[in-house]
C-alpha cells in the first residue's frame, strides 16, 4: 500500500514538475517575440500561431512587398532586367540617411534593375529599394500606392506600406510607418513563392554589387543567417529596426514539401533565429502525411531548392548577430512592442 501511495505521490510531482517546465518554456516564448505563425506553402494551411494578428513594423521585410509590386511591373514589360536604372539626387540622399543599411548609391550612377534587387534582397539596401521604386513607380509616392494596392488585392487587410524599405519614418513614430502583422505577412511569402522568382534572390548568401561597374564593388552578405545552416532554408527576408524589433520571413523545403515562418520583433537576432528553426521543424512534423508537394504555379527563374532530410536544430553561433540589418539600434521612445 505504501509503494501504491509512494508511486502515485511520484507521479504527481513529476507531473507538476513537467507542467512548470511547460508554463516556462511558453513563457519564455511569449517574451521571446510579439507574433508568429508557420504555414504550409502548398496549401496555406496555419500549422502554428500565436499572436498572429498583432500589428508592429516588419522593417526590411517590406522589402518582400516592394519585390511583389516589382514583379508586376517586370511581367507587364514596363521594365527588365537589363533595364538601366540612373541614381537621382533624391535616391542618393537614402544612403546619406543615418543608420541606414545601403550599398552607397550616388547620384548619376547607373546600374542595370537586377543589380538593384540583388541588393535590396542580400545586403537589404535601402537605397536600392527606394531607387526601384523611383523607377517603377515614376515617384516613390505612387509605388507605396501600388504596393498598399497589392496588399489589398492580396487580403492582407492589417497591413499599411508607407516606405519601400522599412526604413522609420523621420517622426521615428511606429505608427507613422509601415506596419503589418505575421499572418499578412505569411501571406505575402505565400504569394511569392508560387508567382515569382524570389528565391532566386533570397537563397543567395553572399554576392559583389557594382563589379564591373564600380571601381570599388560591395561584398554583400545575406542577413539571413539560417541560410546554408538549416536544412532546406532559402529565403525569404529579415528585418531589424529598435522599433521593430528582430523580424524574420523564412521558408524551407525538405521532400518536396514548403513550409512558411515569419516571426515578428524578437529581442536580438539570436533569439529569433533559434526560435525560428525550432518552428520549421516543427512545421515539417505537423505537416499531414498526405498533403500536396509544394508546386509553383507560374513559373520562374528560380532553381526549387534541393530535397534534403530533416535535422535537427542547431544552435546559432553566438557571433549570430543581424549587423546592420537596418544600421545600429535607433532608440525610439516608447517604440518596443507597439
Amino acid at each position: 500500500m505504501f509503494f501504491k501511495r509512494h508511486t502515485c505521490a511520484s507521479w504527481i510531482a513529476v507531473a507538476a514538475l513537467s507542467a512548470l517546465s511547460v508554463n516556462s518554456a511558453l513563457a519564455r516564448t511569449a517574451a521571446s517575440y510579439k507574433g508568429a505563425i508557420a504555414t504550409d506553402a502548398a496549401t496555406g494551411t496555419v500549422l502554428f500561431e500565436d499572436n498572429a494578428d498583432a500589428v508592429s513594423p516588419p522593417a526590411s521585410m517590406t522589402k518582400l512587398m516592394t519585390y511583389a509590386v516589382l514583379f508586376d511591373e517586370l511581367k507587364k514589360g514596363s521594365l527588365t532586367l537589363e533595364t538601366p536604372v540612373t541614381v537621382t539626387q533624391e535616391d542618393a540622399r537614402v544612403a546619406a540617411l543615418r543608420d541606414s543599411t545601403e550599398v552607397w548609391l550616388r547620384q548619376g550612377e547607373t546600374f542595370p534593375v537586377e543589380e538593384l534587387i540583388y541588393a535590396m534582397m542580400i545586403q537589404s539596401a535601402n537605397d536600392a529599394a527606394y531607387t526601384l521604386a523611383h523607377k517603377a513607380g515614376g515617384t516613390v509616392s505612387a509605388f507605396v500606392a501600388q504596393m498598399n494596392a497589392k496588399a489589398r488585392e492580396l487580403g492582407m487587410t492589417r497591413s499599411t506600406f508607407r516606405s519601400p524599405h522599412g526604413f522609420p519614418p523621420p517622426s521615428r513614430r511606429i505608427a507613422e510607418g509601415d506596419l503589418t502583422t505575421p499572418r499578412d505577412f505569411a501571406i505575402l511569402c505565400r504569394y511569392l513563392l508560387l508567382h515569382t522568382d524570389i528565391l532566386k534572390y533570397t537563397s543567395v548568401k553572399s554576392r559583389t554589387f557594382g563589379a564591373g561597374i564600380r571601381l570599388q564593388p560591395v561584398l554583400m552578405n545575406n542577413h539571413n543567417h539560417l541560410l546554408g545552416k538549416i536544412a532546406g532554408v532559402d529565403g525569404l527576408k529579415t528585418g531589424f529596426t529598435s522599433g521593430a524589433g528582430f523580424c524574420l520571413s523564412a521558408t524551407a523545403q525538405r521532400n518536396g514539401r514548403r513550409i512558411i515562418v515569419v516571426m515578428m520583433d524578437s529581442p536580438d537576432s539570436r533569439t529569433r533565429d533559434l526560435n525560428v528553426q525550432e518552428l520549421i521543424s516543427e512545421a515539417f512534423v505537423k505537416l499531414p502525411v498526405s498533403g500536396p508537394a509544394f508546386k509553383q504555379e507560374a513559373p520562374g527563374s528560380a532553381q526549387p531548392a534541393p530535397n534534403v532530410a530533416p535535422t535537427a536544430p542547431t544552435r546559432p553561433s553566438s557571433t549570430s548577430v543581424d549587423s546592420g540589418e537596418s544600421g545600429p539600434v535607433i532608440h525610439l521612445p516608447g517604440a518596443k512592442g507597439m
